[in-house]
Formats: C-alpha cells, structure tokens, sequence
C-alpha cells in the first residue's frame, strides 16, 4: 500500500499532514501504540533532519508498506555541496549513497562527488570562544545539533536509506513490526 503524497516545505506546511498520514496508516494495520508513536516519531526525525540538512525544502513525502514492512520515503531537491552530500550519506545505514548501486551509477556518483563545490563559509562573522559562550544551550553549534535526528533516525529505525543523484536526495526510512 502507498499513502498519498504529501508535500512538505521548511516553514512547516504540510508536515502535520504527514503525521496524521503516518497515523492513518498506524491505525489501518492495527499497530500498537508504542509502533504508531514509533512511526510518528521517524517521521518527524527525518523531516527534521532533512531541513536541518538541506535548508530550504520542498519535499514530497509518503509511506509504503507491505504486511508489517514500511517505509517512509521523503524526497526533495537541494543545491548539493560537498558538506550537504557528506551529512546525508553519514545520515544512512550503510554510509553508501543508494543510488551508485550499478556501474554506471559508481561512475556518475564518483564524477558528481569530485565536482561537488564546498561549502561556502564567510570567514568574517567568526565568532569568539566569549562570543560563543553567551549563547544559548553554552555555545551549541549547528553541526552538533542536528546529529541529534540522525542518531534517533539510525537506532529506533531498521535502515535508512540514502540516495543522492545531483540535487536530488531520496531518504527512505525503513521500520519493520
């Protein structure tokens, strides 16, 4: 079964549809509560972390599922840097980009990898380490925080799944009951 496609942008919209899709598909299989909260929660984790990722999003998102295997597939389009492709892949099971998965797939993801510009810092708003310590939450930098979504993604759900082709990235978040 294949829920309807919802679509989810970084302010928000959308993404309380999504919940509710996830719970319409809880409660039609019969899942107990602890694995409809479970549902809910891989959902809003990768949401989470896919903006935290890419920045601004639109994103498609929907649920599949086969008896008691399902799957949470978000997909958008990002303009990809060498720091955005490296966070998704580390974000996967497997640390492997799911979409270099034949020959020619290696090859187009080995070119795409080396052409890949790097992020773009401004070196002139750096911050001082006192600067730093009047922060809220003492000084938390983005990095640190969103390896938050990717450790809640990676231990509560069987696999994710990563698959990168240009701008394009696909997360499949993987839940077996």
């Amino acid at each position: 079964m294949k829920t309807d496609v919802i679509t989810i942008t970084n302010l928000g919209k959308g993404c309380d549809e999504a919940v509710a899709q996830v719970e319409k598909v809880a409660v039609y299989n019969n899942l107990n509560p602890k694995e409809k909260i479970q549902l809910q929660l891989l959902t809003e984790e990768m949401m989470a972390l896919a903006r935290s990722i890419t920045g601004e999003m639109t994103a498609n998102f929907w649920v599949e599922n086969d008896k008691n295997h399902y799957e949470l597939h978000l997909k958008t389009h990002t303009l990809m840097d060498a720091e955005k492709r490296g966070l998704l892949i580390l974000s996967s099971t497997n640390r492997k980009n799911e979409a270099a998965n034949t020959f020619l797939g290696k090859i187009r993801d080995m070119i795409e990898e080396h052409i890949l510009p790097e992020a773009d810092f401004n070196k002139e708003f750096e911050f001082s380490s006192t600067m730093l310590s009047d922060l809220p939450m003492n000084g938390l930098v983005e990095n640190e925080w969103d390896g938050l979504e990717r450790s809640v993604l990676l231990k509560t759900s069987d696999e994710v799944k990563v698959s990168i082709k240009g701008g394009n990235v696909e997360i499949i978040v993987i839940k077996n009951y």
